[in-house]
């Protein structure tokens, strides 16, 4: 598909402002975001005859129908917004940075008055200072407290108070909120928590022991121990932190490790000399891009929405440096140097964050073997212990879920090669049974709309969520519908197997991977019904009783709410009264009078023929 003459008028009257651009495709899909200091010389070189041009740029304008562009005020707005374009809609030709959670942060609100510390997994343009993120939530709970006893920083959310709280007679805070620490001094120890998260030895940690040494020699031992204390804490926290070099100052060491289509991403944070933590992407169609693409990806996507920059970025290779270097220095306020070491101290960080990168993507590359490898070899064990005529390659499972018959539903999960295949999932809402828990009915129902349906591939193996009963009920429909497949029902409570044209139930042993495959499978199919039944009785349980008057809709029913505001007030009402709302007449007032003065049962057989 070549670019159309209204998308190259386009392009020829673009500004030449900073903005986005998003190419489409013929049905108005975004296959790729891109960013432009200057809009129009941009995407000028997307259609312009180059036989040089990119495997991957060359696929992606034979699919570009469209060119859609976002018109920002400079540079860095223009990142931030391709950013979120990205991961809202996940363009099918973008380099995309992944890290499949959300990582903690610690956060100084150094903004306040009186600094707070806490754990946070939202990063904000407030003014704080954020710290991360970090890897393991666990070890950030131990650091900040450990803080929280050396520094004695607040946590509480509001200082108005009229006494010190329990953190006060723990001594995990000063109690800023009574004016037991004066302001100056409270900063002092905010700021003694800033160095100690950036590495650094402050020197609150001098005065600290110079405190306990004089409490010791006034014989005031119990304010010794608490600096003592203090101090231990102070210690822990840095001998947390593994030193990399004496001198070194912060830096952040990007490896990438990429093969057989899978890349993995590694950033090790080196704060005041020492290893702070280290953070673990992947990359998703990066594999076949050069390695200045990949980092140029990286650096896109990570230094965005208030993350730290640090003085030194340590690649092994990078594409316009000098451009990525003045954005980052505008950002962080400060130079910011990209550095391809080729020896020394820097180049021995690189390696070893590749190295690591390298033996993290060889792990998952074996896990991901390991799980082929057990999801193949539970397939297998099944068609031999069901005596099954191929391999269960496609099997389809059953459930029904209900409250007392109200809103009954069922589900269909779909599993190829032992694996969930999600986009092939059902979920069908009982028609013939509603009001009546009959789980025989209307499995029935489900197997006979299922199978009757001949559009849809035909499973190896079809599994019901329940005992032989249940088998049974399903068997004659699926067959007069004329499904060939094996079928099977498993019952949870001792999690036995029935098996069409057997009499006795097969109990597998409990740690063996076809009864586990088996229990994924009846439990996703129970998790994706019981999903569907709680939304339809959640909308059931928002239904206004006004729904059920003839002559009230939904213009007319906010109406009657916004007049009278209660329930009560509504029931008290005169026809008359009622009759004065707007779009309200004579005939649907009364409606709505007379049908708060009949009887409960009187109202639900009104709801059923609603």
């Amino acid at each position: 598909m070549a670019v159309g003459e209204v998308v190259l008028d386009k392009i020829k009257n673009l500004t030449t402002e900073p903005g986005v651009y998003l190419w489409k495709d013929e049905k108005g899909r975004i296959i790729y975001v891109g960013k432009a200091i200057n809009l129009r010389n941009r995407v000028k070189s997307y259609v312009r005859k180059d036989s040089n041009r990119a495997v991957k740029v060359a696929a992606m304008m034979n699919h570009a129908a469209d060119l859609e562009t976002i018109v920002v005020a400079n540079e860095m707005e223009a990142l931030i917004l391709e950013n979120t374009l990205i991961k809202e809609n996940r363009p099918r030709y973008n380099i995309r940075l992944r890290d499949d959670k959300t990582y903690p942060y610690i956060k100084v609100t150094v903004q306040e008055d009186y600094p707070r510390i806490f754990m946070t997994r939202r990063v904000l343009r407030d003014g704080a200072r954020y710290f991360g993120p970090f890897a393991d939530a666990g070890a950030v709970h131990r650091v900040l407290k450990l803080m929280q006893a050396a520094l004695r920083l607040r946590t509480c959310r509001s200082m108005k108070v009229e006494r010190p709280c329990l953190q006060y007679h723990l001594h995990h805070c000063d109690a800023p909120c009574v004016n037991y620490i004066t302001r100056c001094e409270y900063r002092r120890q905010a700021e003694a928590a800033i160095d100690v998260l950036e590495g650094r030895n402050p020197d609150f940690v001098r005065e600290l022991r110079e405190k306990m040494e004089t409490a010791a020699e006034n014989l005031e031992f119990e304010k010794a121990a608490m600096c003592r204390d203090r101090l231990e804490a102070l210690k822990v926290i840095q001998e947390q932190q593994d030193i990399v070099t004496t001198g070194a100052g912060d830096m952040d060491v990007i490896g990438i490790a990429a093969e057989a289509g899978q890349t993995c991403v590694q950033i090790y944070k080196i704060r005041g000399g020492k290893v702070m933590d280290r953070e673990v992407f992947s990359l998703e169609n990066g594999a076949d891009e050069t390695s200045g693409a990949m980092i140029s990806a990286v650096l896109d996507q990570y230094y965005v929405n208030g993350v730290f920059v640090p003085k030194e970025i340590i690649v092994s290779a990078v594409e316009t440096r000098d451009e990525y270097e003045r954005r980052l220095s505008a950002q962080k306020g400060q130079n910011v140097a990209l550095i391809v070491p080729q020896r020394g101290i820097k180049r021995r960080l690189l390696e070893m964050a590749e190295n690591n990168a390298g033996v993290l993507l060889e792990q998952r590359r074996l896990q991901w073997r390991h799980d082929a490898d057990k999801s193949s070899g539970a397939v297998e064990a099944l068609a031999r212990i069901l005596d099954l005529p191929c391999l269960p390659e496609r099997m389809e499972c059953f459930d029904i879920s209900h409250t007392q018959g109200i809103e009954t539903v069922a589900s269909m999960v779909v599993f190829e090669h032992g694996r969930p295949a999600k986009s092939e999932y059902r979920r069908f809402k009982l028609k013939t049974v509603q009001g009546k828990p009959d789980d025989f009915a209307s499995m029935a129902e489900i197997m006979e709309r299922r199978y009757g349906e001949k559009d849809w591939p035909e499973p190896d193996l079809i599994i019901i969520d329940g005992g032989k009963g249940q088998l049974h009920a399903a068997l004659p429909v699926i067959r007069r519908a004329g499904a060939d497949a094996p079928v099977i029902s498993l019952a949870k409570r001792i999690e036995e197997v029935f098996v069409e044209g057997r009499s006795d139930s097969i109990i597998l042993s409990h740690h063996t991977p076809e009864l586990q495959l088996l229990q994924s499978i009846r439990d996703e199919a129970h998790r994706f019904a019981i999903t569907y039944h709680r939304k339809l009785r959640g909308k059931r349980s928002l239904v206004s009783v006004l729904d059920h008057i003839e002559g009230v809709g939904p213009k007319r029913r906010k109406a009657i709410w916004q007049a009278f505001k209660t329930l009560a007030d509504i029931k008290a009402a005169t026809i008359d009264e009622l009759a004065a709302v707007d779009g309200m007449n004579r005939a649907a007032a009364e409606n709505v009078y007379y049908f708060f003065r009949l009887r409960t049962d009187e109202k639900r057989n009104m709801a059923k023929h609603t």
